[in-house]
């Protein structure tokens, strides 16, 4: 378990780098879903097999980081919360 105070000093980049890679390593789909119905007009991405899910929503948050200027908006005190509330979890 790592500290609050270590992971709110991190930036969302790196609390989502590390949160993704601990769902790809547990292959955890719902923390993937949740993220996933929280994001804005996510784009739609191609079908694939439940294994690769992680690189989907991968593309699909890079897809539309791109699409809005590589921000969160409003949502990343929320998505912020989110990875670190998972990244404490055990």
């Amino acid at each position: 378990m790592t500290d609050f105070s270590e992971l709110d000093a991190l930036s969302t980049e790196e609390l989502r780098e590390k949160a993704f890679a601990k769902a790809r390593n547990k292959r955890d789909l719902g923390f993937f879903w949740d993220l996933f119905t929280r994001l804005p007009t996510a784009p739609e991405t191609e079908e694939r097999e439940l294994a690769d899910i992680g690189a989907a929503i991968e593309d699909t948050v890079q897809l539309w980081r791109e699409m809005t200027g590589h921000e969160y908006g409003d949502l990343e005190p929320l998505i912020r919360a989110k990875f670190i509330d998972y990244l404490t979890s055990e």
